[in-house]
């Protein structure tokens, strides 16, 4: 019997979104900076000539930088792939919801595909009750609390669809699981890859959290983000017990950042004797600039001007743990929303 369309379940999977090719990357990056939630250019009125301005002055190095990744982001097939993973267990492990049905869809932030057009296309759909799962699991006004706001704002036009929005999963257990996975999974690798030090062990090498950084002022005003870190970093410490440290990497804008920085950080921990580094790229969940060039590239050739061998650990991106950790998440947004039968 064909699904009633009233009946279906809309999960809609949030996240920033990257430019597909070098030409999309000016226009990425004045998207992105003129969002005043993720920083303020002035007054209001001159925040898109401002944005226009940086992406203008920043394109080329930052274009330079996108094409020794492939020359665009993957972070787009990667939400893809993600989406229809986790579309695909719900199907097909979840009873309590097949009599409704669900889709899953992905929506950017400041790239294709728009979630203006998500919106549109999932509303010709049917789908009447969506439950929006950010893809930052720790929560922030520049991050999640940006796109939502900016989700209620397009959602304004379709009254008839009721939201049911997910902040944070920074403590979710399965997501807990699945990082301490991938770190472990790091560490039995650690040294197989060519110049590696061969004498690295396991009681050898030091974890690095590196998160995201944000403007100082949103911690100052009461922004989770830093306590959220600190509780993913806590968790997954009471499962694996290597040394750690954290920083923050990716700050932009004349502002004070969270510190200490990556780049300070690496410097630090090389005073202190530190020759083996696996990094752990706490608040990404898949693999665009951030990690396969400032941290694959930059920051490993930084470590090794230091004299450290430093290492990522792999990204969750599909990793079955890391699906299983969304159903989780998305099935207890359903039961919390009401919508579980």
């Amino acid at each position: 019997m064909e699904q009633d369309k009233r009946g279906l379940i809309g999960v809609l999977l949030v996240n920033l979104g990257g430019p597909d090719s070098l030409d999309a990357v000016k226009p990425f990056l004045f998207n992105l900076f003129s969002d005043r939630e993720i920083i303020r250019l002035g007054p209001s009125f001159l925040q898109k000539p401002l944005a226009y301005l940086i992406s203008l002055l920043r394109s080329g190095k930052t274009r330079a930088s996108y094409a020794l990744i492939g020359g665009r982001s993957p972070i787009n097939e990667i939400t893809r792939a993600q989406a229809e993973a986790l579309e695909y267990n719900l199907k097909n492990s979840t009873a309590d919801i097949q009599g409704a049905g669900v889709t899953v869809s992905v929506g950017m932030r400041y790239w294709n595909p728009y979630l203006e057009d998500v919106i549109r296309e999932i509303h010709g759909k049917g789908v009447r009750r969506l439950l929006v799962l950010s893809l930052y699991p720790h929560y922030s006004v520049a991050t999640t609390g940006s796109s939502l706001s900016h989700l209620h704002k397009i959602l304004a036009a379709y009254p008839g669809i009721t939201v049911h929005a997910i902040k944070s999963w920074y403590d979710s257990p399965r997501y807990i699981d699945a990082l301490a996975g991938q770190i472990r999974q790091g560490l039995d690798a650690f040294g197989s890859s060519a110049g590696s030090q061969p004498s690295a062990r396991g009681d050898d090498i030091q974890l690095l959290f590196s998160a995201h950084s944000l403007p100082v002022k949103f911690i100052e005003e009461g922004d989770p983000y830093v306590d959220h870190i600190m509780g993913t970093i806590r968790a997954v410490a009471e499962k694996i017990s290597v040394p750690w440290s954290l920083s923050y990497q990716s700050k932009s804008g004349p502002v004070a950042w969270l510190e200490p920085s990556t780049e300070h950080m690496l410097t630090e921990l090389a005073r202190k004797g530190v020759k083996n580094l696996l990094v752990v790229p706490v608040s990404f969940v898949s693999d665009h600039i951030e990690t396969l060039y400032e941290i694959d590239i930059l920051y490993k050739q930084m470590a090794a001007d230091l004299g450290i061998y430093l290492e990522r650990i792999p990204s969750l991106n599909t990793v079955p743990q890391f699906i299983a950790a969304l159903e989780e998440i998305v099935l207890k947004g359903i039961k919390e929303a009401g919508w579980a039968e």
